[in-house]
């Protein structure tokens, strides 16, 4: 049985805006870095295009915008494979060293004709409107645009993204996560924390909104196509149902010219395409019927946290 293809990053419309020329020199800078960071790059910069569309951005910052977020992390490809790749908590001296992919990337850049109109996101995507990030502690209006847009883009894939080196976390509890980000922080007893501006978080509100937007149209379109699925399932479990039927009938009967009757019935319900047979189709329908199960439940999962998508705010 076939699943049904979705992937939760693709629902875009960079393909309207023909980026293919633009962007194939840009992109194949990208090659060299591993798997991992490379799927990222790409994630970052759909979420990046989708976020632009509904902050209603100009089409050419759009565009401007997608591929400084393709080349935000260019600058990894220089951080030793042992810490990019670590699974357990940096240390303080790998973290200083992971910092520096954002002045790599954007030396990277700039270093480069082609690539230097983007260096902006390289270097800008893990500032914090409360000057708390890198590697500048800029703070509100001084951080460029682009560049608050991709940490939000950024910061969601970082946490939502089935990594090598973590597990899953919620989209739900990933955009509480990004809630918290966005308003002023508290800072704990007995932690010492740069904050240049307590009145904001690090991340703007209004990119956060955006960004339940974004979500909650992937998770209606996988709604849709989850719901299709079901259809589907339901379709050939009726269809062999009906094959069943003919089945049973075909056992009870000892009436040789009836037994040729049903089986000619339990037949003409089976796909031969799929490998179904007489002997076999038994086990198909229970496979449908476990899987309908399963997939239901799944779609029901995601109504709720539509809902809950719709009752978050920030």
């Amino acid at each position: 049985m076939k699943e049904p293809e979705f992937d939760f990053y693709n629902r875009t419309s960079l393909k309207s805006y023909n980026l293919n020329a633009t962007m194939r020199y840009q992109l194949a800078c990208l090659d060299s870095l591993d798997v991992y960071t490379r799927k990222h790059c790409d994630n970052v910069a759909t979420i990046t295009c989708r976020l632009c569309e509904y902050l209603h951005c100009e089409e050419g910052f759009t565009i401007y915008c997608t591929i400084c977020a393709y080349l935000h992390d260019l600058g990894k490809m220089f951080i030793p494979p042992s810490i990019l790749q670590k699974q357990s908590k940096l240390t303080d001296e790998e973290y200083e060293i992971m910092k520096t992919h954002t002045t790599i990337g954007y030396n990277m850049c700039m270093k480069d004709l082609k690539l230097r109109p983007y260096a902006a996101g390289a270097l800008y995507h893990h500032e914090a409107l409360n000057g708390s990030g890198y590697p500048q502690g800029l703070t509100k209006k001084d951080i460029p645009y682009e560049g608050q847009i991709i940490r939000v883009a950024d910061e969601f894939e970082a946490i939502s993204a089935k990594r090598q080196y973590k597990t899953h976390v919620g989209i739900i509890d990933t955009l509480n996560i990004l809630i918290q980000n966005s308003e002023p922080l508290k800072p704990k007893e007995g932690i010492k924390m740069i904050i240049k501006d307590a009145t904001v978080g690090k991340i703007d509100k209004r990119i956060v909104r955006a960004l339940f937007k974004v979500i909650l149209e992937d998770t209606e379109y996988e709604i849709a196509v989850r719901t299709e699925y079901l259809d589907f399932i339901q379709e050939e479990i009726k269809r062999l149902n009906n094959a069943e039927s003919y089945y049973k009938k075909y056992l009870s009967t000892h009436s040789q010219s009836k037994k040729d009757y049903y089986k000619q019935g339990v037949e003409m319900y089976l796909r031969k395409s799929n490998g179904e047979t007489i002997d076999n189709f038994e086990a198909a329908l229970n496979e449908y019927k476990k899987s309908y199960v399963v997939r239901k439940e799944h779609v029901n999962q995601l109504y709720k946290e539509a809902k809950e998508i719709k009752k978050l705010r920030v």
